[in-house]
């Protein structure tokens, strides 16, 4: 199917709105909402027990692992993409004098769990950032023998700045630290593949670039550290033999489910069921090379205005957002509201973030406010 097609088939909002805001929160394509109502529906029918949710959820697994290049049991699900950072944070086995590296455009997201650790004496070290982002060569100049974590967004919220990841991930394991990824800003936008990538741990919500519900995140754990991590928690549903209930046995699972809360969003992983389906349906290869595209004419018509850009212009160090400051931030970003055309004010800039089904058209539109504005 043409790309333009499932813009017919599946978002609504196109009738209506240039949504250019994938970077704060998707709107649900129709197979998704649709996914969710007959899960809803089939719950308030009493027609769904949790024996009936089961098969979904690991579907919904299967999927995830596939988009990651990862295998089921290396996938867990858990709220937030803080859920998963916090998690990775007090399980991993870090000791007072060990170091935690990341950059100075991290969002909080990727920070608060690490700067938590202080208390327990490691050392977190936010480095100034290059271009962006966290380049190798950046993180090589404060890695030493007591790094046990590199952490890093796969693409910055702010600078829209897609990290070298296999390079990162080479210096860190070099160092025997991990690489632990926020990957909430690309994945769905970008292809992943953990194993040559080099990932250990990462973490991504479904509310952005995969266009699934608010609340439902992906955690994929490389299996050579699933057992090597500590759950923070005791959930029940975490052990290999969680009935009779009162055994009480506590062997953890072998696998990333005994980090998973026992009570998931089951409705949420309905809806990320469908997206996941969606994603792959269309091919990430595909979303990536369209949203280059999209970013390309973005970026030219930003130029001939002369704005200031935040984004990288080379396509290896960017995926879908775009970043720029123009000489009224609010009051551009009120002109295209008001000419239905979303996008986000991030610390004084405008952010353009297109998706998929976005098409050159809504791009023009949005330099051609811009280009009022500055004229007004």
């Amino acid at each position: 199917m043409e790309l333009f097609e499932y813009r017919v088939t599946e978002f609504p909002i196109t009738e209506s709105w240039a949504y250019l805001n994938h970077a704060a929160v998707a709107p649900l394509p129709n197979r998704v909402v649709e996914a969710m109502t007959r899960f809803l529906e089939a719950r308030r029918m009493g027609e769904l027990g949790l024996q009936d949710e089961q098969p979904a959820t690991e579907e919904t697994r299967a999927l995830a692992a596939r988009l990651l290049h990862a295998e089921p049991d290396e996938i867990a699900f858990v709220g937030s993409t803080s859920d998963g950072l916090n998690l990775a944070a007090q399980a991993l086995p870090l000791q007072p004098g060990d170091n935690v590296i990341l950059c100075d455009m991290e969002f909080p997201a990727n920070v608060y769990p690490w700067l938590n650790l202080r208390r327990k004496g490691v050392e977190v070290r936010i480095v100034p950032h290059d271009n962006g982002g966290l380049t190798p060569a950046r993180l090589a100049e404060y890695l030493d023998g007591r790094t046990r974590v590199v952490t890093v967004s796969s693409v910055q919220f702010l600078s829209g700045f897609r990290a070298d990841l296999a390079a990162l991930s080479q210096l860190a394991h070099q160092a025997g630290a991990v690489l632990v990824v926020d990957a909430i800003q690309s994945l769905g936008a970008v292809p992943m593949d953990v194993r040559a990538s080099g990932v250990d741990i990462l973490a991504a919500n479904g509310a952005k670039w995969l266009m699934a519900p608010i609340g439902v995140t992906v955690l994929y754990v490389r299996r050579e550290w699933i057992e090597r991590l500590q759950p923070p928690y005791g959930y029940y549903r975490a052990v290999v033999r969680p009935e009779p209930y009162l055994a009480y046995d506590w062997t953890l699972r072998t696998d990333a489910r005994r980090f998973e809360p026992a009570s998931l969003n089951v409705v949420g992983l309905y809806g990320l069921r469908a997206a996941l389906a969606l994603l792959l349906e269309v091919g990430i290869e595909r979303i990536y090379a369209h949203l280059l595209d999209l970013t390309d004419r973005l970026l030219a018509g930003l130029e001939t205005l002369g704005l200031e850009i935040l984004t990288p212009r080379a396509r290896e160090h960017r995926a879908g957002i775009v970043t720029c400051r123009t000489p009224d931030v609010p009051g551009d970003w009120a002109r295209l509201k008001d000419a239905h055309i979303l996008v986000s004010q991030r610390e004084g800039y405008l952010r353009i973030s297109p998706h998929f089904y976005n098409i050159p058209e809504e791009i023009d539109r949005l330099l051609e406010v811009l280009a009022s504005g500055k004229h007004s």
